[in-house]
């Protein structure tokens, strides 16, 4: 069979094969398209999920953070705080100790108040070494002189006088110049102190055959003993010896088990007079007792004879009432014995 192309339907025909043929192709086409979409929007959607869960994680880890980066900065702040109150603190009492040492200064700045200074450090150290009774303040000699302090010893050696001296303008003007002209006159004023002290308060047989002349200054010890030895051997041969406050409390311990040893002394003493006098009251009480026991035994014959005595009443008695009046044989005595003890 043939087919002729130029028949009008055999060539709709083939028209409409091909237009078919072509909106197959098309559905295919379509079909396979919506299902790339299909899969696309699939991912897209996957994709879209996991970005949300990656911001959700994001905006938690970027909370976290600034949580933790908020406390730091609020523990540094805190500290730093801390830190500001130690340093105003601190500052606070630069400040204070400004101002004491510049009070410090215009009390050494002045001969009495410097003085006095060095009494109260000597206070100070006598007052937490030796009992209250062991010592007395400004105490006055038989020559009419006060002494700042006088330690009650034993005799001997005798009362021992303290005196507290400080030479801080001649050791000052030393320092700024020390030249042969300064240093003389600094040992000038040590050995004028050395002199007045052996002078005023060593009594023969009032106080002790020597005295102790105070530094409240470690510096001017320091320096008589480094540049200046003479004058601590000029010390000694008058009987001045002189201590700094370290030294102080050293000869005030020294002192100290001297004077708890001679009242261990005058209370073993007293201890023994004690005991004297409490074996007195023994023996005492023992010769009374046995006086009393004497006594007792006396007592105790007295009352067995008059035992006996009414003993022999009662049978006189008897008779009396029975009417019988014949002589009866006197009744023997009853001795007792005597009941010796050794």
């Amino acid at each position: 069979m043939t087919i002729d192309l130029s028949d009008p339907m055999v060539i709709l025909g083939g028209i409409g094969a091909a237009v078919i043929l072509i909106l197959l192709i098309l559905l295919i086409t379509m079909s396979a398209r919506m299902r790339d979409l299909t899969h696309a929007q699939t991912h897209l959607s996957g994709g879209l999920a996991a970005l949300n869960d990656a911001q959700r994680r994001g905006e938690a880890q970027m909370g976290a953070a600034l949580n933790d980066t908020a406390t730091r900065t609020a523990q540094t702040l805190g500290a730093l705080h801390q830190r500001l109150a130690v340093i105003d603190a601190a500052q606070a009492k630069i400040e204070t100790l400004s101002g004491n040492v510049l009070g410090l200064q215009d009390i050494l700045s002045n001969k009495q108040t410097r003085g006095a200074f060095g009494e109260i450090q000597l206070r100070d150290l006598v007052s937490k070494a030796l009992p209250p009774d062991g010592f007395t303040w400004q105490a006055t000699l038989s020559n009419g002189r006060r002494a700042d302090c006088l330690i009650h010893m034993p005799d001997p050696p005798g009362p021992l006088v303290i005196d507290a001296k400080f030479p801080l303008e001649a050791y000052e003007a030393m320092l700024a110049d020390p030249s042969q002209a300064t240093r003389t006159a600094f040992r000038a004023t040590i050995r004028t102190h050395v002199r007045a002290i052996a002078d005023k308060y060593i009594l023969p047989g009032e106080t002790a055959d020597g005295a102790c002349l105070f530094l409240p200054s470690e510096a001017i010890y320091a320096e008589l003993h480094a540049h200046h030895a003479e004058l601590v051997r000029e010390g000694f041969a008058a009987r001045v010896w002189i201590v700094s406050p370290t030294t102080m409390m050293a000869t005030l311990n020294t002192l100290r088990a001297i004077l708890k040893d001679h009242r261990m002394r005058e209370q073993a003493g007293e201890i023994r007079s004690a005991l004297a006098a409490l074996h007195r009251d023994v023996e005492l009480i023992v010769q009374r007792a046995a006086k009393l026991e004497t006594h007792f035994d006396q007592a105790r014959r007295d009352v067995e004879g008059i035992a006996t005595a009414a003993e022999r009443a009662g049978k006189r008695a008897d008779r009396l009432d029975a009417f019988d009046f014949a002589e009866a044989p006197p009744d023997k005595p009853r001795i007792a014995p005597v009941i010796r003890r050794g």
